[in-house]
């Protein structure tokens, strides 16, 4: 039996263990109450150190845009005998013909781009800001007019290094980080005379073939404003097929360069793989080898996609960066002896060498099944019309028709062919698909609308036969112009 003291003694035990509970319980929830603010704190600053980026970036862009403008307004008030609608007129091939004969001007040509770039971003959003050091590099030029695209503007996608400005693949994380070189791409074309005038639009993370993201806005495309212009390389389609470029460079990785280029009613080249130096082409991420991406040239005509390579694939690549095979440009490109006619998660490293030898599987038995038929170069689908807005997130399964060429390193090319007619709008509406499922539909829904929008085919050769793909797309061109007439 406890005696009465006992008892007490335990009562208040048990008393003050109950009030250390209390106490315990108070002091938790205090603690968590101050860790929820701190989080809360440490979210609310993150989200206004973001949003003055933002900020600044849209700031820096307008005051390129303004500077540029005036430039513009100058150089007009100086020369008023210009005759920029005749300028704009002329190919990639006739201009830098009349540039070297001395028919037109650097400064002619510059500023008649650089107002004609205002413009159509005014109604796109295809610009992400003007390269004002060009204004300089103008002035600079060799007065020998040495380089095959002496005094020629291009236009070059947002994550092309240019010494001094942000490569951010339209992440607010990136802002404020500019580089401190030119990439090699960009390095190459000053060498031969070019002029890299303004950075163009993508979608954030460079992981759409829409044209979008938080720093500046969307992008829309020429033909219609109701409709994407396609990405990655969206800004770049939407600044050419308006009209605002005569030459830019994109990047390729699930038909980023094939895609805008379609949708935007112009052409564009996926090199094979390692062709062109990636050196300040930046990826979202490094280290990924299963599908490889490739820069190339996005123009109005195939044969101005031919004179960028020819361009590029120079002595001055080929000793900025010796990791790129050096085999020049072929200017004589064959005759295709057949034409045909109708894409990565692993969890360990023994995974991924697996993932790789199927990738190096897949290409070989490609290789034999084409040599096998005799193919040296395809012309395929491209899918298209340009979609309505917010499809293309929606209808991934859409991008089979141009990552296989990524996958197989097998060189790309898109040519627009025709437009789509007030007919093909009233066939979609009895359009079920091939299995009428979820996907068909959801295509369906993309296009419509389409009416006047142009549509592509898309032309491959085997890995480093990049000539021979130009080349088809070449004949194509002609049979659709001779077809015109």
């Amino acid at each position: 039996m406890i005696s009465g003291g006992v008892m007490e003694d335990l009562m208040q035990l048990w008393h003050r263990a109950e009030v250390d509970k209390r106490t315990a319980a108070l002091l938790a929830g205090a603690a968590c109450g101050a860790g929820a603010a701190v989080l809360m704190i440490r979210k609310m600053i993150r989200f206004r150190e973001a949003k003055d980026k933002i900020q600044r970036a849209r700031e820096r862009r307008t005051e390129s845009l303004q500077r540029a403008e005036e430039a513009v307004l100058r150089f007009k008030e100086s020369h008023p005998t210009t005759d920029s609608a005749l300028i704009l007129t002329l190919s990639l091939s006739e201009l830098t013909k009349q540039l070297q004969e001395g028919l037109l001007t650097p400064e002619e040509v510059f500023y008649t781009y650089m107002e004609k770039t205002l413009d159509v971003n005014k109604k796109l959003n295809c610009c992400t800001g003007i390269l004002l050091e060009s204004f300089d590099q103008l002035k600079t030029l060799d007065s020998k007019k040495k380089g095959i695209l002496y005094g020629v503007p291009v236009s070059i996608k947002e994550n092309f290094a240019y010494k001094n400005h942000d490569c951010s693949c339209g992440l607010v994380t990136d802002l404020d980080q500019p580089l401190q070189k030119d990439g090699v791409l960009v390095e190459v074309l000053k060498r031969q005379g070019a002029i890299p005038f303004v950075k163009t639009n993508l979608p954030q993370a460079l992981l759409n073939y829409d044209c979008s993201n938080p720093i500046y806005g969307q992008t829309v495309n020429p033909h219609n404003l109701q409709k994407t212009s396609g990405g990655s390389s969206g800004g770049e389609g939407a600044l050419i097929g308006g009209g605002g470029s005569v030459l830019g460079l994109g990047s390729d990785i699930g038909g980023s360069i094939r895609i805008p280029s379609a949708f935007c009613g112009i052409c564009g080249l996926k090199p094979t793989a390692c062709r062109l130096s990636s050196q300040g082409v930046r990826p979202i991420y490094r280290g990924q080898k299963s599908v490889l991406s490739s820069p190339g040239p996005m123009a109005r005509d195939v044969d101005s996609l031919a004179l960028c390579m020819q361009a590029l694939l120079s002595d001055h690549m080929f000793s900025l960066d010796p990791t790129v095979p050096p085999i020049p440009f072929n200017v004589e490109a064959p005759r295709a002896s057949a034409i045909l006619s109708g894409i990565c998660g692993v969890s360990s490293v023994p995974e991924l060498w697996k993932q790789h030898a199927a990738v190096e599987d897949y290409i070989y038995e490609t290789i034999e099944d084409w040599r096998r038929c005799n193919i040296d170069v395809l012309l395929c689908p491209m899918f298209g019309p340009a979609y309505n807005f917010l499809y293309c997130g929606k209808l991934t399964t859409m991008l089979t028709n141009t990552m296989l060429y990524n996958l197989l390193t097998f060189p790309a090319g898109v040519v627009p062919v025709t437009t789509v007619t007030a007919e093909d709008e009233e066939e979609l509406k009895y359009y079920k698909g091939v299995y009428q499922d979820h996907w068909d539909r959801l295509f369906k829904e993309a296009v419509s609308g389409g009416e006047g929008l142009p549509v592509a085919v898309q032309c491959v050769a085997m890995p480093w036969q990049d000539e021979l793909c130009l080349r088809l797309m070449r004949e194509v061109e002609h049979l659709v112009k001779q077809s015109r007439k």
